[in-house]
């Protein structure tokens, strides 16, 4: 189909019909200029013109001093494994190879997704089709050149049950089957020539181009065979020189041409201090690194204190999901789960833990920065109905449970458990609190019957929702499994006008919501702490690191 008739949207210098559109709705006041940029670039409009069409003068990633070239870059981050990045689940995985292994878009800390290993890409008017032109010239580190055969070989690991990704959640439209038993549809992904692939999907979605940059799409050769650390072959501007898990990862520049252009770190190396924030803080102050991963909020005054530094905070959709495994005893139950949900008050753990900075949580994983959030009515405690709920499935003098704690991104994630743990005992359910590290915790998140799972930030809503809550994706992590939550969703993800999918969201939201399948509190701010003398750095709401243009002041 494809080396036979070239697409209509395909044509040089199509603008998708609901460019204009948009651009209208955004000049009458009924659109934002964040969400239409962001739809704009989504369709196929470089970020230059959609600021441009937008009104915004001087948008971009300016260097306002002159680079200078050289220098090693230190960074305290946990050292973990890195075999598959169709497997990765932590987005500090990606960030060890983030600079040798690239994606097909980039979505930056403005939200707005501009092209990175793909230079262009546009989209059918019903959005079911999607065809990627890719940039030629690209070399990997082997001396081959990157083309159609990597992206479809790509798509086609990530969309085979036997690998075990989560992209088959995130790219649902592209896959068909039994819950159990989904598999890539045939036909879902194309190559049309050697620089060419086309996607086509079984229902429309706008996010297409947003999806790709999520941690786990990280292109690798066509190959490849399972893993990076061991056979390091990228098309950045690094190498993996040395991976040690727990201990630390070298990065050195490649002695090659890189098509992204001028490069001015020599190295970057992470160390692993741990996933302490006061370790990290400590490794910064000390001159051991000049940047850390992540601190705590509870460490935010340490932070500040340090001089020649610089506290960098990043408005996220990250949260903390303390989840019930439905499947599991008591929480197969919707009346225990419901009852956990009554006793519980998520407004009191943004004051107690996080001094008013994170935004409240409503139990349903979408936040109030995502541009299709609904805000629904307020959750309103009430423990005699949690108390009448544990009753009714038979547990009148209340219930003995217990939540699994890995600290995986610091201490505060304990003190909501322990916020939670008074407030369940006046319904008479009785919490433990099961600490434990943090690599223990990340071997079992996905399995326990009750845990504390720290989800990082997507841009959207319907991202994170497709890869944790439709029925049988690999991060389904409570074994959620509901055909009109998999409805509404999909539905939801194919509408292109905003009003119009924030109210869809809403029922998408409700589902959720009333089948209490989690606590989740609030949505929590992001902090590091680096030395003034990093250059042109930003805050990732995601934690990515994006270093190319980076450079150090010495």
């Amino acid at each position: 189909m494809g080396l036979a008739k070239k697409m209509d949207h395909e044509r040089p210098g199509r603008v998708h019909p609901l460019v204009p559109e948009a651009q209208s709705r955004l000049i009458k006041g009924e659109l934002s200029r964040r969400e239409f940029l962001r739809t704009a670039t989504l369709l196929g409009v470089s970020a230059s013109t959609a600021y441009a069409m937008s009104g915004v003068i001087g948008a971009g990633r300016a260097v306002a001093e002159t680079p200078q070239k050289g220098g090693i870059l230190r960074v305290s981050m946990e050292v973990q494994e890195v075999t598959d990045p169709a497997l990765f689940d932590w987005a500090a995985k990606s960030n060890l190879v983030r600079h040798m292994c690239e994606y097909l878009v980039i979505t930056d800390a403005d939200n707005v997704t501009r092209p990175y290993l793909a230079e262009s890409w546009s989209a059918s008017d019903d959005l079911k089709t999607w065809t990627f032109k890719l940039r030629k010239g690209v070399k990997w580190h082997n001396g081959d050149d990157f083309n159609a055969d990597d992206v479809v070989f790509n798509f086609t690991r990530w969309l085979d049950p036997a690998t075990g990704s989560s992209n088959i959640g995130l790219f649902s439209a592209m896959v068909s089957g039994e819950t159990d038993n989904k598999k890539m549809t045939p036909g879902a992904v194309e190559k049309v020539d050697e620089h060419t692939v086309r996607l086509n999907l079984n229902t429309p979605v706008l996010s297409m181009p947003e999806n790709l940059y999520n941690y786990p799409t990280m292109i690798v050769h066509r190959d490849f065979a399972g893993n990076l650390a061991k056979v390091p072959n990228g098309t950045g501007p690094f190498t993996l020189s040395e991976h040690v898990v727990g201990e630390k990862a070298i990065l050195k520049r490649v002695d090659q041409p890189y098509w992204g252009g001028e490069v001015y770190l020599d190295e970057i190396h992470y160390y692993d201090h741990g996933a302490a924030s006061a370790a990290q803080i400590a490794a910064v102050a000390s001159s051991q690194v000049d940047m850390n991963f992540e601190f705590d909020i509870a460490s935010l005054d340490l932070a500040a204190s340090l001089p020649n530094t610089r506290v960098y905070e990043a408005e996220t959709a990250h949260t903390l999901c303390l989840r019930m495994r439905i499947t599991e005893k008591p929480f197969d139950d919707i009346r225990v789960r419901q009852a956990i949900i009554k006793a519980s008050d998520n407004s009191a753990v943004s004051e107690q833990v996080f001094r008013g900075r994170g935004q409240l949580g409503e139990n349903h994983h979408v936040a109030p920065i995502h541009p299709e959030y609904f805000k629904l009515p307020r959750l309103e405690r009430d423990v005699a109905a949690a108390q009448r709920l544990l009753a009714e499935a038979g547990y009148p003098d209340g219930i003995d449970i217990s939540i699994d704690v890995g600290n995986t991104n610091g201490p505060s994630q304990q003190h909501c458990c322990e916020v939670l743990k008074e407030q369940l005992a006046d319904a008479n359910i009785r919490l433990k609190l099961n600490v434990m590290p943090a690599t223990k915790y990340w071997e079992i998140w996905d399995k326990t019957p009750f845990g504390v799972t720290a989800w990082a930030h997507r841009p959207l809503g319907t991202m994170v929702l497709s890869l944790g809550y439709r029925s049988g994706v690999p991060w389904n992590e409570t074994a959620y499994a509901n055909p009109a939550f998999d409805k509404a969703l999909t539905d939801a993800e194919s509408i292109v006008d905003v009003k119009e999918r924030t109210m869809k969201m809403a029922e998408v939201e409700k589902i959720l919501q009333d089948d209490a399948i989690m606590v989740q509190q609030v949505w929590t701010p992001k902090f590091f702490v680096a030395s003034n003398k990093i250059k042109n750095l930003r805050a990732h709401p995601t934690q990515y690191h994006q270093f190319n243009k980076v450079w150090l002041d010495t």
